[in-house]
Formats: structure tokens, C-alpha cells, sequence
């Protein structure tokens, strides 16, 4: 833990054969509250002044490497300014994800005004460490069987070690591979699998977690607390975690099964496509957030990329009408063809491959490759039968402790309706990444009886041409936008409004904007339409630089 405001007798701090020590600031440098980026030895660092104390940790985001410096501090967390993903900086401890792994802490000192900070040399160059785990117990058979190999089975794993969980603990995926970022799919579509693993299999043995995959369950008992797969194995627990995920839905027409019809569920669909794609005519079906990043992905590979989408705008009902309209013009720059409020009626092929994709207007399309990116389907069809309590589209309905109908039995990620904290606890599902994360470790937390209830604030983000939209909030339901900045600028900050509430913000090359509005609903502080229409958004704590080129407000009607 980094050491406290403190006052040295010597007139020079002495730094040890392990340690290189810097002056990096005058005690005056810095307010409480702030913080500022440092360089001890060529290596960042970030210098924080909170509660009384400074204290110093790295300064690069375990997520993608993000600047914490450009972020946002609030009392002891920093956010990082690209995906939100939050850090203690007195620890360097991760609090929100969805960042994995935590910060290096540094040791600072003050004396004669000036404020010194020492780094461990061997650990100069390490950017990010392991929260310190533990591993199973001899004799502790108490069985935790997670089933589901993405971020929710992977973070509620972590979570039980780290919380001093001795019994057995089994991941069990259908999958060929290890957790992997399943968010870089759509972005790097030629990506290695081995590059986008979160952990390796020698992570998993040293922490005893088995991982059981290329294994699929075909149905749960929840009176004689057993899961049987579909090898015919069965496997009886203590407590369960069901995060099965979802996978995507097909077009129901003929032509689905002809070859080059695709979609994007695993790395290898990704290299297919990316492989398939090359030189060829490309229609995309579906405008959604991985829809729209494939297009985009597919700029100057494919020789020609159409998009057909049922609504009038992409992100019609997420992200607005206006960022619908701007995501077109940047696509369509780039010889993206758009056909919007239309739908495909047929799929024609020629010796058992897509030639012609026929839409609902007439209109008929030439494709080598189609891809069909219109929604998802959970799988959930194992619980059929189940004492385990489903919505009418059978997902999985949790409490705010993320627990089913069945006591002992958890549900995370995708598959799961949950009630939404800054929503007044309204059930939503919502397929984030950084969610699903959040749901594992609430998960893990009260199976070990450490009741703890979901309280995360939604992140999340989408890369288009390069340039990434941030988005922070729950905005169902709202009913008009008002903006900072200009659409047709590409740098923008939009706030959505609900009962003349903010309920969501996104933004466009107006970092950490969207980071800062999530703080603010992570406190539970209300945001005004009022505080969103003025001009004055020093509310937001944004750099000067954020601040300098914000533009009137604006408000869209919807």
C-alpha cells in the first residue's frame, strides 16, 4: 500500500540498491483531488493528492492502456477516461471493470515541499499485477461448477480465490478456447486467438481452477443440485453459475445454409470472414453496434460493402437518431451502400454458394459473402424443465445479487435480466462486456455469503473508422438529446433525458466526458436537463482542453 503524506528528518531521501528515487513535484504542484501524470525513470507514473495522502500508481489502464491521467478522480478511484474501468489509487487496486488485473503502487515520500516518488527496479517495467489469489484447500470439497467460458464465469473464478475460496471450482465451456475479448472480434477481425486469451492455462492450474472445455451441458437438476453434459457426465455442485451467453439468430429463409452465409459468434468465425471477404462483394444484414463495426472493419478489403438494415438508422433505439445519421455519413464516405427499412426476403445461390440477396423492395443485390449480424438467441434451452424462473424470450431473471428463483443457483453476462441499479432497479438485459464482469463478482461475493448487490454504472463503447463512441447510462425510454459540440464535427457529447433527468451520455473525440457522467451516476448523483443544456460544464471536471472547444447546447427532439 502506498505510503501516507509523511515528513523525512534527512535532507535528501536515500534510495535503496532495489529502488530508483525521483523528485517529481513541489507538495504545492498538486490540490486534493487531483492528480497528474509523473515520469520516474522514463516510466509514467500517476501522482494522485486524495483524502490527505498522495500516492502514486502506474499510470496506464490494465484494460487497453489508457492514460489514467486523462481520466477522472473522485475522492480515492480513478476512471479511466476510454472505458471506465476504475482504480483505488491508494492501492492501485481495481474497482470497476473492465479492466482484469491491478495497478503497480509506488512509494512516495514528502520533505522540504518536495514530493519523491521510488519505484522498485525489478518492477520498473511491469505494468499491471495479479490481485493476489489463493488456491484450493486439501480436504474442502465444497464444489462451485460455473458453466459458461466467457467474462462472467472468468471473473467470478478470480473473484473466489482472491476472496480466500478454498474449495474446488470448475468452468466448464463449450468452446475450444480459454476466455478470450470477445470484443475484439468485430474491431481486428483477423485477430490469432492465442493473441486475445485473458488468461493462460498455467494462470488456471495455479490457481486451481479447472476448465473443462469442448463440454456442453444439456440439462440441470436443481433438487439433487447435478449437471448433466452431453458426454453423459454428471457433475453435482454446491452452488452453481449459469452464463451460457447467447449466440446469434439466422435469417428464417431458405439460403441460410448455402456457403459464405456467416456470422460472428467465435475468433474462427472472424478469420473466416476476414478471409472471405477479401476482393468480394460483401451485404451485411443488421445495423446494430457489431454490424456497423464489421462494415467498417471491411472498408478497403471488400470491393464493395452493402448494409441492409430494418429500421430507418443504424442504433435507431440506442444510441438516437442523430448518431444513427452520422454513423451512415461516415460509412457511407467510405462507399458503404445503405438499405434502410428493408428487409431480406430471399437468398439466391449458384452451385451451393450466395449469388444474390433479394430485399423486401424489389431491389436484388449481388454478394459473394453474406453476413448476418440481426440479434441474438440465448441459450438457455437447457433449463427447460428447470425450477429456474425465465422471461417470456427465456433469459434468466436474477435479484440484485445476481441469484435465480433457486437459492444457490447464480446467473451472469448476456443470458441474464437483472434489475438495474441507476435505473431504480428496472430489469434489463444488457450484453456488455464490462456487465457481464461486474455480474461474476457480485455472484462470487454472495455465494460466500458476502452479500453485495450490483450497483455497476453500463459502459461501453464502439469503434468506427478509427474513432471510438463512448457510451455511459441505461438510456431506454428517453425522449430527448441535448448535445455539446456538433454531430457533423465528429466531436460531440450527448446527453439523453428522461423525466428532465440525464439517464445515458455518449460521446465522439470528447474524452473523458462519458467517464465523468458515469461517476456522477456511480455516486448516485442526479444530473439535470438544466445542468446538461448549460453552458457552464464545469460540473464535469473536464480538462480545460475538453472545455475549450465545447460548442452551445443543443437540444434534439426525438
Amino acid at each position: 500500500m502506498c505510503s501516507a503524506h509523511e515528513e523525512f528528518p534527512d535532507p535528501d531521501p536515500e534510495e535503496s540498491p532495489e529502488e530508483l528515487t525521483e523528485v517529481v513535484c513541489l507538495e504545492s504542484d498538486l490540490q486534493d483531488g487531483q492528480m497528474m501524470e509523473v515520469e520516474v525513470g522514463h516510466h509514467s507514473v500517476l501522482l494522485a493528492r486524495s483524502e490527505g495522502k498522495y500516492s502514486a500508481i502506474g499510470n496506464q489502464c490494465t484494460h487497453y492502456g489508457a492514460p489514467l491521467s486523462k481520466g477522472v478522480i473522485s475522492g480515492h478511484t480513478v476512471r479511466c477516461p476510454w472505458h471506465g474501468a476504475c482504480f483505488n489509487v491508494h492501492t492501485g487496486d481495481l474497482e470497476e471493470f473492465p479492466g482484469m488485473d491491478c495497478l503497480p503502487c509506488h512509494k512516495v515520500k514528502v520533505q522540504n515541499n518536495k514530493v519523491y516518488v521510488s519505484v522498485n527496479k525489478k518492477t520498473l517495467s511491469e505494468e499491471k499485477r495479479v490481485k493476489r489469489m489463493g488456491a484450493a484447500v486439501p480436504g474442502v470439497t465444497h464444489t462451485i461448477l460455473l458453466l459458461g467460458g466467457g467474462a462472467a464465469s472468468l471473473i467470478c473464478a478470480e473473484t473466489l480465490r482472491q476472496e480466500h475460496f478454498g474449495g474446488r471450482i470448475i468452468m466448464v465451456t463449450r468452446d475450444e478456447l480459454l476466455p478470450y475479448d470477445k470484443t475484439r472480434l468485430s474491431k481486428v477481425m483477423n485477430v490469432e486467438s492465442d493473441t486475445i486469451l485473458l488468461r493462460r492455462m498455467e494462470f488456471f492450474h495455479e490457481h486451481d481452477i479447472e476448465v473443462w472445455l469442448r463440454k456442453e451441458v444439456v440439462s440441470v437438476d436443481t433438487d439433487k443440485k447435478t449437471v448433466t453434459f452431453d458426454d453423459g457426465s454428471v457433475q453435482s455442485y454446491d452452488h452453481l453459475l449459469i452464463s451460457t451467453g447467447c449466440r446469434a439468430k439466422g435469417l428464417d429463409m431458405p439460403g441460410m445454409k448455402l456457403d459464405n452465409v456467416r456470422m460472428l459468434e467465435t475468433p474462427e468465425d472472424a478469420r473466416q470472414i476476414h478471409t472471405a471477404c477479401l476482393g468480394c462483394n460483401v451485404v451485411l444484414v443488421g445495423t446494430s453496434f457489431v454490424g456497423m463495426e464489421v462494415a467498417s472493419y471491411l472498408i478497403g478489403k471488400a470491393s464493395s460493402i452493402t448494409v441492409i438494415g430494418s429500421s430507418e438508422l443504424p442504433y435507431q433505439n440506442t444510441l438516437g437518431r442523430e448518431i444513427g445519421k452520422i454513423t451512415m455519413k461516415m460509412l457511407s464516405e467510405k462507399n458503404v451502400k445503405f438499405y434502410m427499412n428493408d428487409n431480406v426476403t430471399e437468398v439466391k445461390g449458384v452451385d451451393g454458394k450466395v449469388k444474390e440477396v433479394v430485399l423486401k423492395s424489389g431491389k436484388v443485390i449481388p454478394a459473394d459473402v453474406l453476413i448476418v449480424g440481426i440479434g441474438i438467441k440465448p441459450n438457455s434451452e437447457f433449463l427447460r424443465g428447470s425450477k429456474i424462473l425465465m422471461d417470456s424470450k427465456n433469459f434468466v431473471t436474477v435479484d440484485k445479487y445476481m441469484c435465480t428463483s433457486v437459492p444457490g443457483v447464480y446467473c451472469g453476462g448476456d443470458l441474464t435480466t437483472f434489475p438495474l441499479a441507476m435505473a431504480k432497479y428496472q430489469l434489463v438485459n444488457i450484453g456488455h462486456w464490462q456487465m457481464a464482469q461486474a455480474h461474476g463478482r457480485i455472484a462470487a461475493l454472495n455465494m460466500l455469503g458476502k452479500a453485495t448487490e450490483l450497483s455497476s454504472v453500463p459502459f461501453y463503447w464502439t469503434v468506427l473508422l478509427g474513432k471510438t463512441i463512448r457510451y455511459a447510462g441505461y438510456g431506454e425510454g428517453y425522449t430527448d438529446i441535448v448535445v455539446k459540440g456538433k454531430f457533423e464535427d465528429k466531436k460531440f457529447l450527448a446527453f439523453y433525458i428522461k423525466n428532465d433527468e440525464v439517464i445515458a451520455a455518449a460521446s465522439l473525440n470528447y474524452d473523458p466526458a462519458v467517464s465523468a457522467v458515469a461517476e456522477r451516476f456511480a455516486a448516485g448523483k442526479v444530473i439535470t436537463k438544466k445542468e446538461a443544456e448549460s453552458d457552464d460544464l464545469s460540473w464535469l471536471k473536464l480538462p480545460r482542453s475538453t472545455l475549450s472547444s465545447t460548442l452551445n447546447a443543443s437540444p434534439v427532439q426525438c
